[in-house]
């Protein structure tokens, strides 16, 4: 198995935020997948899925894990909400889900200082009521890919931080 780390979890649960914190105290590379394919089609992910759909962002994120599986190594890789569905999650490195309850999520991001625009990065979260269904549909298939899972909700950044070293061997 690679030496990566997968951060996968709900959209909204921290993953950009976790990875960026990890590589300036740890000194890792990091990727985005959803940045990673938002510069290979020039586009932002919610413009793809309105151009193309659900079913060509899918494949372009299969695309982007065929590429990490085979070309990278010793690196954190947050992973877009839906990543965990690509055929080879496993074989790209240690699986860490970042787990918080939906409500926990959902105020985050409402909270935040720049609440404005990480929910419009995440439009699906003003249809509350679908975005609870698709966390739940999630739910169990994060737990059960996930090789390490990290509550989130009760721990501070540095907390996870650590938790994540630890748990991968960093």
């Amino acid at each position: 198995m690679k030496n990566n780390i997968i951060l996968i979890g709900f959209m909204g649960v921290g993953k950009g935020t976790t990875a960026r914190a990890f590589t300036k105290k740890y000194g890792t590379y990091i990727i985005d997948t959803d940045d990673l394919i938002e510069s290979k089609e020039k586009k932002e992910v919610k413009k793809i899925f309105a151009k193309h759909g659900e079913a060509y962002f899918r494949a372009q994120e299969q695309e982007a894990a065929n590429w990490i599986e085979e070309c990278v190594t010793g690196t954190l890789i947050s992973c877009g909400g839906g990543f965990y569905k690509v055929d080879n999650l496993k074989k790209l490195g240690t699986v860490v889900l970042l787990d918080a309850s939906f409500d926990w999520i959902h105020n985050r991001l409402k909270t935040a200082k720049n609440a404005k625009n990480k929910l419009a990065k995440r439009p699906l979260f003003a249809q509350e009521k679908e975005a609870r269904k698709l966390y739940e549909e999630r739910e169990k298939a994060y737990r059960k890919l996930a090789d390490v899972v990290i509550d989130v909700e009760n721990l501070t950044l540095d907390e996870q931080l650590e938790k994540i070293a630890k748990k991968c061997k960093i």
